[in-house]
């Protein structure tokens, strides 16, 4: 069936999620980070306890949204639009959390149709709030049945000059490594089927450049600490290729940060970024 407006509002759950040092670690390695990030990326260098990256949040978040109670769609259309991450406490290298999703809404953009949907967790363990995920789908092909094509307000970037810029180079086959923690979808992986959504070749996860652009923000705002993030919220503007490099851009001040993310040609391919940090 088509995309179903009146689904805003279903909710599901609740879905239990649980994860291992192992699966941080390489969720850690497929978002990029190597030897200068032990911290991340090992469980057992001396005097150095393993820590999680904040947005891990986006693999073990986002249970219990019933997306199908919203219609279907063809995956080869589908990107992903936005993402959000809220951070209540510091993620632990190991546990289980219980998550609690919602359709939050579903805009009329005539040529697309998107889906928002909003997922809360706590940490099984001690039933405290951990964390929290939005996300948005933009399903092309399956908009245009009259409805509220939704908000349309930007971030406003300054002239000056960021106060802070971190470039980052993804590898040829980053999408091969990022997959293993949980996304599957072929369309990073298979020529074939990128070639059915229009791509030249198979692009990045979505997701992938945006534990790159994560990375950059914990290590610039936060000095590295994962206690000291909070939230993390973008919009994907531009499909990243393997092997790109990335430029994160941050304007910070008091607490909050607006930042955007390009590829080595200049094109923005995270835009519209939001970060709170302690």
């Amino acid at each position: 069936m088509p995309i179903d407006p009146d689904a805003v509002g279903a909710s599901g759950g609740p879905v239990s999620r649980s994860w291992t040092s192992k699966d941080a670690l390489l969720y850690a390695v497929g978002i990029g980070a190597g030897v200068d990030e032990l911290s991340f990326t090992t469980e057992n260098t001396t005097d150095t306890p393993q820590r999680v990256f904040p947005t891990f949040a986006v693999i073990i978040g986002g249970g219990g949204t019933p997306l199908g109670a919203a219609g279907s769609f063809n995956p080869a259309l589908m990107v992903h639009g936005e993402q959000g991450i809220e951070l209540f406490d510091e993620i632990p290298p190991d546990g289980e959390l219980e998550s609690r999703g919602r359709i939050a809404a579903i805009w009329d953009k005539r040529n697309a149709a998107v889906i928002e949907t909003e997922s809360e967790a706590v940490n099984a363990a001690t039933g405290k709030p951990l964390l929290r995920t939005r996300s948005s789908l933009f399903c092309r092909g399956e908009g245009g049945w009259g409805g509220d094509r939704g908000p349309s307000g930007r971030t406003a970037f300054p002239d000056s000059e960021p106060t802070h810029q971190v470039t980052y180079r993804t590898r040829e086959d980053q999408a091969l490594t990022y997959r293993l923690s949980g996304d599957h979808n072929p369309l990073h992986t298979d020529p074939s089927f990128a070639a059915l959504g229009g791509f030249d070749r198979p692009i990045l996860h979505g997701l992938c450049t945006y534990g790159f652009t994560g990375r950059a923000l914990l290590h610039s705002l936060c000095g590295g600490d994962p206690a000291r993030f909070r939230s993390m919220n973008a919009r994907f503007s531009r499909p990243v290729i393997p092997g790109d490099a990335l430029t994160v851009s941050m304007w910070a001040d008091a607490g909050k940060s607006i930042f955007r993310t390009a590829n080595q040609h200049g094109d923005i391919v995270i835009d519209q970024g939001v970060c709170t940090y302690d």
